[in-house]
């Protein structure tokens, strides 16, 4: 009859069988990825739900991610905007020479600035991004592109700044200020410059603010600046506090902060 029908003799001998929904992963999936603010992919939700207790392969998260369109914000197109910088031509070597593994604790602070838009017009936002736990010590946001949004960003650092030992950046008029040459002199924070027109000097800044467009900035509309500066202080305290990193063991800045501040003191 099979051959007659055309039809495979496995679909004779079928039975159908009841699928069995784990409500309770399925549940934990769809949870975590919230509380990720839709940005892990299945690598960073094995590794929370493992430590729920949850032995689960990538694949089957995927297949529960695509039940519940749940797509991260990676997945997401941004659209890029080039803008012209003045050059730093100071003659101030790159010390840190793409060095920006095992870091000690503020040894060494990177710094950019980057163009972001709210509310219809350019804003711009600084980090101060310690390479010890990829960890943000300070930032500030404002309408204009200059020293003072650096030197607002410095004072907005919840630490001894005397601890820094190194500061580093682009070639970007922003940082050659008398300003901030005082800040430097003042806490004994010595200087790196990137070679000029060479972005991978400062990589760790500039991949830093590709995840925070991703993450945070297209992630909503903010409707003027006082309540992208809201967000952002919670959105910072997420990052610090909560979100995992591939590159530190899949901690988080502070944990690796204090990993790295106990180890210092072992040594000592």
């Amino acid at each position: 009859m099979c051959k007659v029908l055309q039809l495979p003799r496995s679909s004779y001998y079928y039975e159908e069988t009841s699928r069995n929904i784990d409500t309770e992963l399925e549940n934990a999936v769809v949870e975590e990825f919230k509380r990720s603010r839709n940005n892990y992919g299945t690598r960073k939700l094995k590794i929370m739900l493992n430590r729920r207790g949850f032995g689960v392969s990538r694949r089957r998260i995927g297949k529960i991610m695509s039940k519940y369109n749940l797509v991260s914000n990676y997945t997401l197109r941004t659209a890029k905007r080039n803008h012209k910088t003045i050059v730093n031509n100071d003659e101030v070597a790159n010390v840190v020479d793409r060095d920006f593994r095992k870091r000690k604790q503020y040894e060494v602070v990177v710094s950019d600035l980057t163009y972001i838009k709210i509310a219809g017009k350019w804003h711009y936002l600084c980090l101060l991004l310690d390479l010890c736990g990829r960890k943000i010590l300070g930032s500030a946001v404002g309408k204009q592109k200059n020293a003072k949004l650096v030197e607002t960003a410095f004072y907005s650092v919840q630490a001894d700044l005397r601890q820094i030992e190194l500061f580093h950046t682009d070639r970007g008029s922003e940082f050659k200020n008398a300003v901030i040459e005082q800040i430097l002199e003042a806490f004994e924070i010595k200087r790196s410059l990137s070679a000029k027109g060479n972005p991978y000097d400062n990589a760790v800044a500039e991949s830093m603010y590709n995840v925070v467009k991703t993450e945070f900035v297209f992630a909503q509309e903010y409707t003027d600046l006082a309540e992208f500066k809201l967000f952002w202080f919670d959105y910072v305290n997420w990052y610090n506090n909560v979100r995992i990193h591939g590159s530190l063991d899949y901690k988080t800045p502070n944990q690796w902060h204090s990993q790295r501040s106990l180890s210092c003191l072992a040594e000592s």
